[in-house]
């Protein structure tokens, strides 16, 4: 175990052997830090758990209280999965509630000042480009992009492999599989080579691109779009999980091109 002198270190924090903690570093309370950990200077950490051999950058800050005005002290906390990267002044609040978490999965990506706010579930291999921010109580698939600068309403969902241009916004869940971009984030397209890199097949692809124009077609409504997919469009385990996906949506999914920019951009996004 490597600790450099001036760290500060809570007396119940549990650490592995050959954790590396750099200078200035606070960890306070109800923190687990399992093997292979690095922690660069200045980091703050308390009532976290962070997985084996994830990277904290300087000046990240982990665990700190929710910025909800509804939390009054309750027990809560963070999990952070292995292999992690948290660059830079990056946030990531404890959740609000008693007993709740925020949860980051494995092999995430948060870059400098990006931040995931209270009783957030970031699935396995997330990336945030710098400054990227979601709201409390946000579901972001696995495998999702969130483009520098781009910020997301508190309660919506961002479904798997999807990726958001940088300097977007959304207060409407983003449909798996697509690229959106835009105030609000409209799906412009397959994120054909998100797909394609992480193994998804040309005929699944395929028949995932044609669910999202149908989605995506003034002729329909959502309703009747699902519809059309159920009727046309081939299934697959990505077709099965974009319908449930459209399905089970709480806040709504925005899929309409409303000005001649977007549907630019549309035709764009599906060369």
């Amino acid at each position: 175990m490597a600790i450099h002198k001036s760290a500060v270190i809570c007396d119940t924090a549990k650490i592995a052997q050959d954790v590396e903690i750099g200078p200035n570093v606070v960890i306070g309370e109800g923190v687990i830090i399992e093997a292979g950990v690095k922690i660069g200077a200045n980091a703050h950490i308390e009532y976290a758990t962070i997985g084996e051999g994830t990277k904290i950058s300087p000046m990240a800050s982990i665990g700190g209280e929710p910025q909800d005005l509804g939390y009054k002290g309750e027990k809560t906390g963070v999990i952070i999965g292995k292999n992690c990267w948290i660059r830079e002044f990056a946030t990531i609040n404890r959740a609000s509630g008693e007993g709740n978490v925020t949860k980051i999965g494995n092999k995430c990506l948060l870059m400098a000042y990006s931040h995931v706010a209270h009783n957030c579930e970031v699935g396995d291999e997330v990336i945030f480009a710098n400054a990227a921010t979601i709201g409390g109580h946000v579901k972001v698939g696995f495998g999702a992009f969130l483009g520098g600068q781009s910020v997301f309403h508190q309660n919506i969902r961002i479904g798997e492999m999807a990726i958001i241009s940088g300097a977007s916004a959304a207060r409407l869940d983003i449909i798996p599989y697509c690229k959106a971009e835009g105030i609000p984030a409209l799906p412009i397209g397959l994120n054909a080579i998100g797909l394609r890199r992480r193994g998804v097949d040309k005929t699944s692809r395929d028949a995932v691109h044609k669910a999202i124009r149908i989605l995506r077609s003034p002729e329909y409504n959502t309703t009747q779009a699902l519809e059309v997919i159920e009727e046309t469009v081939d299934k697959n385990e990505y077709v099965n999980k974009l319908v449930d996906f459209v399905k089970t949506s709480k806040r709504g999914v925005t899929l309409r091109f409303k000005d001649a920019y977007y549907k630019n951009m549309e035709e764009k996004g599906d060369e």
